[in-house]
This record gives structure tokens, sequence and C-alpha cells, in this order.
């Protein structure tokens, strides 16, 4: 009876231990990414993933228009990687 107590209690920590070192950072990061595009406004200066950088012109549900130097964009708000100085977690360097 030893054996397979043993064997349970190290799957048990197993998954205690996956949990909190990546499934539990990796949900917070996704949600401080989530409310800060979700606070996006008009006005912001944002980045996008591609590396566009530009002015926050409208800001719709789930699209955003930007100016980018004498260029007007449509992009996802799910593809902005920062906003001002407010960078999303785990969004490279």
């Amino acid at each position: 009876m030893q054996g397979p107590m043993l064997l349970v209690l190290q799957l048990v920590l197993l998954v205690v231990v996956i949990y909190v070192l990546l499934i539990r950072p990796q949900s917070q990061a996704r949600k401080a990414t989530e409310a800060m595009q979700a606070a996006i406004k008009k006005g912001d200066e944002v980045v996008t993933a591609g590396g566009v950088v530009g002015k926050v012109r409208d800001a719709k549900d789930a699209l955003l228009t930007i100016e980018s130097g004498s260029a007007t964009l449509v992009v996802e708000r799910a593809r902005i990687v920062r906003v001002g100085n407010q960078k999303a977690p785990g969004a490279g360097s």
C-alpha cells in the first residue's frame, strides 16, 4: 500500500507545480493584456504586433483606426502590444 500512495502523492505534487509555474502566470498575463487592450481610447499612442507605431483616431468594438505618419490604418484591438509606455505581458522585447 505504501507504493501506490507515494505515486499518487507525487502525481498530485507534479500537477500543483505545473499549475503554479505555467498555467497561473499565463492566465494572469492574458487577463492583464486583455485589460490593457480594452482600455485603449482615442488619442492613445499604440504599437501593433507588426511594429506599426501610431495614434488612435477612432476606437470601436474590435477595430481601431490609427494614424501613423501620413497613413491611416484599421487594426484589430487584439494586435496592440503596447499603449504608451505600458507593455503587454509576454509581448517580446
